[in-house]
């Protein structure tokens, strides 16, 4: 058991930070900007531009 908090994740992540089989990936809500066309924070990525994604296969 972990002494840290869970980290947060956004609606776009499908793991969290440090999982194998996972990385960072751009975002495609935002396409990385990190905001919409409207100027407001990117709900998938929280405003970062980055999510985390499966990479792995098998």
């Amino acid at each position: 058991m972990s002494n840290f908090p869970d980290p947060k994740l956004n609606p776009g992540d499908e793991a969290e930070p440090g999982t194998p089989g996972a990385a960072e990936d751009i975002c495609d809500g935002c396409s990385g900007s990190g905001k919409l066309a409207d100027g407001s924070d990117c709900p998938e990525c929280g405003g970062s531009g980055r999510v985390m994604r499966g990479i792995g296969g098998g």
